[in-house]
């Protein structure tokens, strides 16, 4: 068997969990919890992109860390595709109510391929570092890691007005308003949603210890390819 195609089913995973979450990121979650209005800090894609960490994780786990930075180079080339034709073809079909410039189009898939590369390249090391530890201290403090520098880099670049070079700047994302729309204290829009998409982020990491644990005890010490 080829060797890339043993790990293909780690490419189609990264690929399904990238295509979803630009999908899911366009579509803001409905509800409150209490005085908070999800709608505007959360989008479904915060609920998905999480996993693209444990796609990364089990392959890392199962085959070493050079296939995983396989994997993470696939889903950055996806990430920063789709980042720039998934919201036109969303909103040529009805899907969404406003267009995106093609300005903010390329800014967003210059913020979305830098954090993605960054943050799980990241995991990867950290996950590597501790592959000999207790079987949860990889995967979690890899993905807390990588998380931490996904979000700051993401919406910093997007949406900080210091960014400008990079394309024009979303005037919504810079209003001020309270953080998350309950505290007293006013932040530019963007950051509430780095906050919330953040949080989300440490949920699913504790989550998907499950799906890891499940899969990895399967498997013996990573295989060579």
């Amino acid at each position: 068997m080829k060797r890339s195609a043993l790990y293909f089913p780690f490419v189609l995973a990264m690929a399904v969990v990238v295509v979803a979450s630009n999908i899911l990121v366009q579509f803001p979650v409905q509800g409150q919890v209490g005085g908070l209005q999800l709608a505007d800090i959360l989008t479904w894609g915060a609920f998905t992109y999480p996993f693209a960490f444990l796609v990364t994780d089990l392959a890392n786990r199962r085959y070493g860390p050079a296939v995983a930075r396989r994997i993470v180079f696939i889903g950055f080339m996806l990430a920063v595709t789709c980042s720039i034709i998934i919201p036109p073809l969303l909103f040529k079909l009805g899907l969404i109510e406003f267009g995106t410039a093609a300005g903010r189009l390329v800014r967003i898939a210059a913020a979305s391929g830098a954090a993605f590369l960054t943050a799980q390249l990241l995991d990867v090391t950290v996950f590597n570092w501790l592959r000999k530890k207790s079987w949860w201290r990889a995967p979690i403090f890899g993905t807390l890691a990588g998380s931490v520098f996904d979000t700051a880099i993401f919406f910093s670049v997007a949406f900080a007005a210091a960014f400008a070079f990079v394309g024009p700047n979303d005037d919504f994302a810079l209003e001020t308003a309270p953080l998350l729309g309950v505290f007293g204290a006013e932040a530019a829009r963007w950051v509430s949603w780095a906050v919330g998409d953040f949080s989300v982020k440490l949920l699913i990491a504790v989550f998907a210890l499950i799906p890891y644990r499940l899969i990895a005890a399967r498997w013996s010490p990573p295989v060579a390819v």
